[in-house]
This record gives C-alpha cells, structure tokens and sequence, in this order.
C-alpha cells in the first residue's frame, strides 16, 4: 500500500483513515534502506530514533498534528542536527557532533517531521557527480553504474529509491535541481535568503541555498513554507512574508517564457535533451503560454565568474577547519603550522584542496583585480540582465543538464569537464533566483530527462504553481 503513496497528502489521508500508521510508514522506510545499500546513500540511519519518534506521533490526537505529520524525511550531511554528526562527507569533521539544530531542521521537527538519517554528498558540498566523498560513490538507482549528480547526489537517490518522502539537500551552483534530473525527482532551489542558512555548513556563502527534492510539487512548496522566513540567527534571511506555497497552486492565466537561444542550441547539449526541451516549449505553446526565444550574451561566461567567486568564497569558509578547535587533528604534528598543514592534509579530499587553493589564488595580491573584482561585475552584469528579461517574461526555461547521468569515474580525471556539467543551473545561484528542476521524460539510454524553470527573486509562489501544473 505504501509504495503507491507518492506524496504527503496521500500519506496523511491514509493515517487519517485508520490504514496506516507513522510507526508502519517509517518501517516500510527502514526496509527499503536495508534493500538498497548497495546504492550507498546513508551515512547513518536514525532506526531507533525514528521509531520512537514516529510511535509518540502515533499517539498525537488529530487535532494536535504538525503539518508534516507523516513526513519521513532525510538530510544531506551538511545539515546540523542536534545531537548527530555532521561532517560534509570530510574527514575533517570526522567524528564531530551538532551542539544545535540548523533552523530549517528546527522547523521541521515543530511541525512533526520525522528525520529518518542522513545521506551522503561530495565533500563540502564541491561536486556534481557524488564522486568527492570521504564515504564513497553514491550511485543512481535508475542505474547503478551511473552517478546521481551532486553534490546532493544521495538527496535526490534517497527519494528516488522511496527510502524517504522527501530530502533536503544544498544548492550552490546547482547541487540540487541536477541531481533531480539525473533521478528524475523535483528538485527546488529558492531565492537567495528565503531559507535561513543557520546550521548550514558554508561553501560559498553568498550562494548557497538550502533547497528539497522530493517526488511532488506540493510537498516540496509546504517543507518550503514551513522552512522559509526570517531568522534571528542569519542576517541574510529575508524578512520577506512568507506566503502558503502549499495552498496556491493554481496558476491563473497564461504564461510568457523565454528561453536562451545560446542553451538550447549549445554544442554541449545531447539531441535527445534538446528533443524533449522543445518538445516542452511546443507543449506550453499549445496550452496557450506565450515561449520566445531570446539572446543572452553572458552563458559562457557564467562557468568561469561562478568558480572564481565560489573557490574564494571556499578558501575562507574552510580556513575554520585548522585542526585546533574541533574536527580531525593529525598526531603527526609537532607545532602549530604543522598542526595546521598535516591536519588539512590529511583531512581534506583532492577536490575540496584544489577548490581552496583555486580559491587562495584569486585572493591573492596582484590576481584580486584580475580575477575576483572583474568576476564580480560579471555577475552584476548577468543580474543587470535577468532582471531586465523579468520585467517581460514570468519564467525563464533552460535544460537542467547537458546530458543525462554519465558513468561512475567518467570525469573523475577532468574536473574542468565536471565542471561545464554545472552550466545551465549556475545562473540561478549567480542572481539569486529561484529555480525548480523537475522530470521531462526519459533518454533511449533509460535514464530521466529534467529541464527547470526560474523565475524572479521571491516569486516562489508563481513559479511553483506554475510548474505544478505544467506536470498534470
């Protein structure tokens, strides 16, 4: 019976009914866990815990249920959960435990969640094929021999392989709506500031962003209602209201979409996804929204202005990691450079190094100007440009990913092609804009097709209704 339940109104309609419990539901859960180790996407699972957790719900009277009643859940190891490790896949944090909740965990538990473990990631969040972990390879259950993107790889395998309802992941340059495409789940990445990022390992802090994957539209906008507002403890949370994603989403009237020329013809893009893209545009014609193509001089500048302002951005969030105050420290050292120096090295992975380094040389006097300041401009000029295309189109459409999910190991050797992986989803993150990524159909290779949609900043409740019923 579970496994046709795809989405928590179901779930709770369920309980509500008397065919089924928080107790039978997180079971069922466990044992699908169990089933699919070999896909490696928890870190630590919660058994005990969630148990009790769900057996006290259980006993809740219907009038005292939380909104998220129900709803089992996991969370990428970048999150803090009271009590639990938390280690961005890094041996440099082996072994540390949350003294406190993120603000995002908080509020789901408040409203009855029951968080079932945490998944796996590239180390720090710095990756897109979950390859860069210090617990190994996730794999994507559609194809075990193919990575599920990353770095919320195992966020977005977790829902797929229905070992959870929903997943919370991190979006810095992409990291959860490419995985979605990959899996062939919903993947939600908000503006810039709507979720606090309190208890959120940093990587590049001005982009990072905690955002859901999930199987369904509706689940994803209520765990985004109930996450998102203003936070005492993060100064860039919005203060913004909060609007009821989960009770508006009806779209009213037509759409106008523009997409970029540049993305949908780009050399890099696979056939079978430019088929099915168009094969959207022409659908959304038909239904009576208005889809033009337009000029944006700025996609192939995105990659290059995203990696230098990101790696700087890294450089300083991880220079905390020193080995004095709390994480990994090597028994090797002598004094306190070398305390810092083996700590780090032994502590960080090759990605995560390379990124810091990247990072440190951009900073570095003489290659400040060249690099960071002139990366900087480019993205006033790419905001300067996507606020323009607002002020006449609702949404902007571009391919989640080039291609479909490659082969584990494929780009393990070409972190430049790795990193071209990420070029329709930066944009988002460059400007601060919302985007959803969610399933367009599946390639002659098996594996799922995504495309996403964005909007303007703190426009959420358009662009989730939207997409909800671009998908009925």
């Amino acid at each position: 019976m579970v496994e046709q339940l795809q989405s928590l109104q179901q779930i709770q309609g369920a309980i509500n009914k008397g065919d089924l419990t928080c107790s039978a539901l997180t079971k069922y859960y466990l044992e699908k866990i169990n089933t699919t180790t070999d896909l490696n996407i928890y870190i630590e699972v919660f058994e005990e815990e969630a148990l009790a957790r769900a057996k006290e719900l259980d006993a809740k009277p219907t009038s005292e249920r939380g909104r998220l009643h129900g709803a089992v859940i996991a969370i990428k190891d970048v999150l803090c959960y009271k009590g639990h490790s938390v280690t961005a896949a890094s041996k440099i944090l082996k072994g540390f435990v949350s003294p406190y909740n993120a603000t995002a965990i908080q509020r789901l538990l408040d409203e009855d969640a029951i968080i079932i473990g945490r998944v796996n990631c590239d180390e720090f969040a710095m990756g897109s094929s979950n390859e860069n972990s210090c617990y190994g390879v996730t794999r994507n259950a559609a194809d075990p021999t193919k990575v599920p993107g990353g770095s919320s790889g195992a966020s977005a395998v977790a829902v797929q392989a229905r070992t959870c309802l929903f997943a919370l992941g991190s979006d810095t340059g992409g990291s959860v709506r490419q995985p979605a495409s990959f899996c062939g789940v919903v993947g939600v990445k908000p503006t810039y500031g709507r979720i606090s990022r309190y208890g959120l390992l940093a990587y590049g802090s001005s982009f990072d962003q905690i955002g859901i994957l999930s199987n369904t539209i509706s689940d994803a906008a209520l765990a985004l209602e109930i996450m998102a507002g203003a936070d005492e403890f993060d100064s860039t949370a919005s203060q913004k209201t909060v609007p009821a994603y989960s009770k508006q989403l009806q779209f009213e009237g037509k759409a106008k979409i523009a997409y970029f020329k540049s993305a949908l013809e780009h050399e890099s893009l696979d056939k079978e996804v430019k088929t099915q893209s168009f094969a959207f545009v022409e659908r959304m014609k038909a239904e009576g929204h208005e889809v033009e193509a337009i000029d944006f001089d700025f996609l192939d500048y995105i990659i290059p202005a995203y990696y230098v302002l990101t790696t700087a951005e890294a450089s300083s969030n991880l220079s905390r990691y020193d080995g004095v105050r709390y994480g990994h420290r090597s028994t090797d050292a002598t004094t306190l450079l070398e305390t810092y120096q083996k700590s780090r090295t032994e502590g960080f992975g090759m990605e995560v190094k390379r990124r810091i380094m990247l990072g440190t040389f951009v900073l570095s006097s003489g290659y400040y100007d060249a690099y960071y300041t002139k990366a900087q401009k480019v993205r006033r000029l790419i905001w300067e440009r996507t606020k323009a295309i607002f002020e006449d189109y609702d949404f902007i459409l571009m391919p989640t990913a080039p291609t479909t999910a490659w082969d584990i190991g494929k780009l393990s050797d070409d972190p430049v092609e790795m990193y071209l992986s990420d070029i329709f989803t930066v944009h988002a993150n460059m400007t601060g804009i919302p985007a959803v990524a969610f399933p367009l159909g599946t390639h002659s290779n098996g594996l799922p097709i995504g495309i996403q949609l964005m909007a303007n900043r703190f426009e959420e409740e358009k662009l989730l209704a939207f997409v909800d019923n671009a998908r009925k």
